[in-house]
């Protein structure tokens, strides 16, 4: 069973950049789907779509980030990357890693397209 883990979380004042990742272990597939989805505080049931990015390198994005946040993969180092730029007190929450193996995804966007998750990684942006 693949494994993902995050990394790059922290507390930032508004207009601040942060660089979260995610190392994928026990990772094989050649087709997939990975995306970064955000919980905001207090909202345990809750996962809000940030962005995702296919094994041939076309990204999907909500669009309440577009323009400041840009997914990334790096294959020789199994890891997925969300570049967050220009962040709002609203981008605050737990930033969790998703992986859909073996498909190529028709809702990207949507949280139960995916079927492997990670912990999350903590993002605070003060005012």
């Amino acid at each position: 069973q693949p494994r993902l883990e995050e990394s790059g979380g922290g507390s930032v004042q508004a207009g601040g950049s942060l660089r979260l990742s995610c190392l994928v272990e026990r990772y094989t597939y050649t087709k997939y789907t990975m995306g970064w989805f955000r919980r905001p505080p207090g909202k345990d049931d809750e996962k809000v779509a940030v962005a995702a990015i296919e094994n041939d390198d076309s990204t999907i994005y909500a669009d309440s980030v577009k323009g400041r946040f840009t997914i990334s993969q790096d294959n020789a180092k199994n890891t997925l990357y969300l570049q967050m730029d220009n962040l709002t007190p609203e981008d605050t929450g737990t930033y969790l890693c998703a992986a859909a193996f073996g498909e190529s995804l028709r809702h990207p966007l949507n949280r139960w397209s995916y079927g492997t998750w990670g912990q999350g990684t903590q993002v605070t942006v003060s005012s």
